[in-house]
């Protein structure tokens, strides 16, 4: 389903704060609350908002030290392998399959260097996991999409 201008303006509203009231929401966009609501539950209704959530910011869990996982697969390992291995941390962020020479790449939270370093070891002991590559970030640039990195 693609969104017209005005879903996509609610789906937007939303995606930065799903807190927010349809009444609030309406004035961004010119609708009442109820047209708001209705649009809001069709959305739902036809799959292109598929829930609500919370996102947390992983320095409030004191999470500040920030790494990327690239995850190479034994042999014909499915995506849906990955993602259910890969659901079981909470320290990991995104996780996506990737072109190249990685299968899967990671982004992790963690403590500190030794938490990192344990959540490492952890993926890398996965069974479908030949081997792993890491990076640290030393300083985050740029953070775009509601990733609810710090930075």
């Amino acid at each position: 389903m693609r969104l017209n201008d005005l879903d996509e303006r609610i789906v937007h509203a939303l995606a930065e704060d799903a807190r927010r009231s349809y009444a609030d929401i309406g004035q961004e966009v010119g609708l009442s609350a109820p047209a708001v609501k209705r649009r809001v539950d069709r959305l739902r209704a036809d799959g292109a908002i598929t829930g609500f959530t919370v996102r947390v910011d992983p320095a409030a869990l004191g999470w500040e030290t920030e790494g990327f996982i690239e995850i190479y697969c034994r042999r014909n390992t499915s995506p849906e392998a990955i993602h259910r291995g890969l659901s079981r941390y909470p320290e990991v962020a995104p996780a996506s399959t990737v072109t190249g020479e990685a299968d899967a790449i990671v982004q992790v939270f963690a403590s500190d260097m030794r938490h990192f370093e344990r959540v490492l070891e952890r993926i890398a002991g996965e069974p479908f996991v030949e081997r792993t590559k890491s990076v640290l970030v030393l300083s985050p640039l740029l953070r775009r999409y509601g990733s609810g990195a710090p930075g």
